[in-house]
């Protein structure tokens, strides 16, 4: 009886299933992207991707420890230099299986795996549906025009009662400036004619005196 034994033999003892998942595991952080069955692809999965996990601490111990399952320096190398700084972010995860049909002599169902930070093509697209997506928000937001509609209808309405205020105030201003200029009139008025009062009254006395 297998009781709780969950993951997949493939078919193969021990020894051989840990030689192929180690040099798959080495193929895959090298290449980046590898050509495989499903079956094994899931395997393969639950083997790489706590070595991902540990190379984000590059001590000479994590070293060792993912050395004595990859068995090749080349891919250690690789792994705590390049995979661990563009995985440092990510949480989990560090896999893709993108099913590609079957084969076509047995039949078997096979996929691509890969690693997800170096596949341009998806972060592209990301970046372009981002984009998209935050231009067409902008276009298509009924309330921002309404809002900016009403906006520029009160400007235009604050605008009028300005022009209007200022028309009513132009004869207002000039009837007070033309009552100003009467009134500066009046007093020169009234001393020329005291003026023409006093002269009289001087020539007067002097024909007295005479």
């Amino acid at each position: 009886m297998r009781h709780l034994k969950n993951f997949n033999h493939l078919g193969r003892t021990s020894p051989h299933r840990k030689s192929m998942l180690s040099n798959m595991a080495t193929s895959l952080i090298l290449h980046k992207r590898i050509t495989t069955t499903v079956a094994k692809a899931k395997a393969l999965r639950g083997y790489v991707e706590p070595l991902i996990t540990r190379s984000k601490e590059d001590t000479t111990h994590s070293r060792r420890v993912v050395f004595s399952y990859l068995q090749s320096k080349e891919a250690v190398t690789e792994l705590f230099r390049e995979i661990s700084t563009k995985v440092a972010s990510r949480p989990g995860g560090y896999t893709r299986i993108i099913k590609t049909g079957n084969r076509i002599g047995d039949n078997a169902e096979m996929c691509l795996i890969e690693l997800v930070d170096y596949n341009q093509v998806y972060l592209s697209g990301a970046a372009a549906t981002e984009k998209s997506t935050s231009r067409r928000r902008r276009r298509g937001s009924a309330k921002t025009t309404k809002a900016v509609s009403s906006a520029e209808e009160k400007v235009k309405s604050v605008e009028s009662k300005t022009e209007t205020s200022e028309v009513e105030k132009a004869p207002e201003a000039e009837a007070a400036s033309q009552s100003e200029e009467i009134k500066k009139e009046v007093p020169d008025t009234g001393t020329k004619k005291q003026a023409e009062k006093t002269e009289p009254e001087n020539s007067a006395e002097e024909t007295k005196t005479e």
